[in-house]
């Protein structure tokens, strides 16, 4: 049976997907993030500008594009951020360019931001937008996760847990809400509303003309 993530078999074709998962850090939303880009090639990330400091490993351009807050303010005045906000003492912010280009190739961006950034989002693109929010099985296993991770202080660890309950009480913003307690459980249902919301009927751009050719 043919897969229904892939391209549809008559031709139609589609907007892409503006495709946002947010959760507290530590409830695993990079897990998902990551396995879900190496699983659908037609699925890229948005590349954000920041205003922190590269960590070991990153790319400027690859994993952000990395500015400093004077270049950071001038693009927001400009309005070339899609969305942006304070996360931790800095700025990260969306960038407009190629995103509806890429939308009306039918290609898929994949968003890793918080609450705020996908209000903002949802308030600029609209029906183009997908939200979904992964929870943690319990706060008390968000902590457990955190401290395992052996990066952050415990003042650092108390801050993202404050911020956590801060963001979970924004659930409802969200078009689904899921509960992370099993990786791969919770994998298998982002990737079936990625698939679902690929097949609406309003990204369908060319059904109206196979239709058409049905009726005249």
């Amino acid at each position: 049976m043919a897969n229904p993530i892939e391209s549809d078999p008559h031709g139609f074709r589609r907007r892409g997907v503006l495709f946002v998962l947010s959760s507290p850090s530590g409830a695993g939303k990079s897990t998902i993030a990551r396995k879900l880009l190496a699983d659908e090639p037609k699925l890229s990330m948005s590349v954000s500008y920041t205003t922190r400091a590269p960590r070991p490993g990153e790319v400027d351009g690859r994993d952000y594009h990395f500015v400093d807050v004077d270049r950071f303010r001038e693009m927001a005045s400009n309005h070339e951020f899609l969305e942006w906000a304070h996360v931790f003492d800095h700025r990260y912010g969306t960038p407009k360019a190629d995103v509806f280009h890429t939308l009306s190739e039918g290609e898929d961006i994949l968003f890793d931001i918080d609450w705020q950034g996908a209000q903002q989002l949802y308030q600029l693109a609209g029906g183009d937008v997908v939200r979904v929010f992964i929870l943690p099985p319990s706060m008390a296993e968000l902590r457990q996760r955190l401290e395992r991770r052996a990066t952050d202080s415990p003042e650092i660890i108390e801050g993202r847990m404050a911020r956590a309950e801060r963001e979970v009480s924004h659930w409802d913003a969200y078009d689904y809400v899921l509960v992370n307690d099993d990786v791969e459980e919770c994998f298998r249902s982002v990737k079936t509303i990625l698939a679902a919301e690929r097949l609406k009927r309003s990204r369908q751009t060319g059904l109206i003309g196979f239709i058409r050719g049905l009726i005249k």
